[in-house]
């Protein structure tokens, strides 16, 4: 559309575009008719699409809004262009599901592997970083489970999918506060594990020791607080 034909007032352009009055009527026929083509090729792909998606799952899903806009909205394309593309996402997708069950490789390159983020009781810092995942994620992910000491927890992986699993330890063991620090009130539900013990606060490694320069022998950090329980 050339510049000098673009005004302000031009409300009828403003509303209905260029397209005739009768195009709106046929864009309410070519949504019905596309998006109920959606709902059914969405159907098709499985339950998963309605969950937490994998990679290759947001991918299609991000791929079907860019297919089905055009097609309903462009007097120019046809809609059986459009429920052909449609029908192509469908067996890709489909078809690369297929090839995910047939070998755990394709999986583990299209989908990802769980990570370790916390292996009895203590952070693993390189997984972390390398899935991008902070601290402060984790404890208040840890918090949500009513977990308030890291060494309460035996495992916690990172699933492929993005969700979290979490295996706890039976018996209590003393280790670092997953509380914030700057809420002191809330500290006071738990009690210290005795002033020989202290929690790292880099990887939440706790070790009984009284010099407070003793370097982490998880992480070779030295920052030290009071382990509780």
């Amino acid at each position: 559309m050339k510049k000098q034909e673009i005004h302000l007032d031009d409300w009828k352009r403003i509303l209905f575009g260029n397209a005739p009055t009768e195009f709106m009527l046929e864009v309410l026929l070519r949504s019905v008719i596309i998006i109920l083509a959606f709902i059914l090729v969405v159907r098709l792909m499985g339950k998963r699409m309605n969950g937490q998606l994998t990679i290759t799952e947001m991918a299609v899903m991000v791929s079907l809004g860019a297919i089905i806009s055009p097609i309903m909205q462009l007097p120019d394309r046809g809609i059986l262009l459009g429920l052909l593309v449609l029908a192509c996402a469908l067996l890709f997708q489909r078809g690369l599901t297929w090839l995910d069950f047939k070998s755990t490789k394709v999986e583990e390159v299209t989908q990802g592997k769980e990570i370790i983020l916390i292996e009895d009781g203590i952070l693993q810092l390189d997984a972390m970083a390398s899935a991008r995942i902070s601290k402060q994620q984790i404890f208040a992910t840890l918090r949500g489970e009513k977990i308030h000491n890291i060494q309460k927890v035996k495992r916690l992986y990172l699933e492929a999918c993005g969700l979290f699993s979490i295996y706890t330890e039976e018996e209590e063991k003393p280790g670092l506060s997953l509380f914030p620090t700057t809420d002191e009130e809330v500290h006071q539900l738990q009690h210290e594990a005795g002033h020989d013990l202290v929690a790292c606060m880099n990887c939440g490694k706790t070790i009984e020791t009284r010099d407070p320069h003793v370097s982490c022998p998880v992480c070779h950090e030295v920052e030290w607080t009071q382990a509780v329980c």
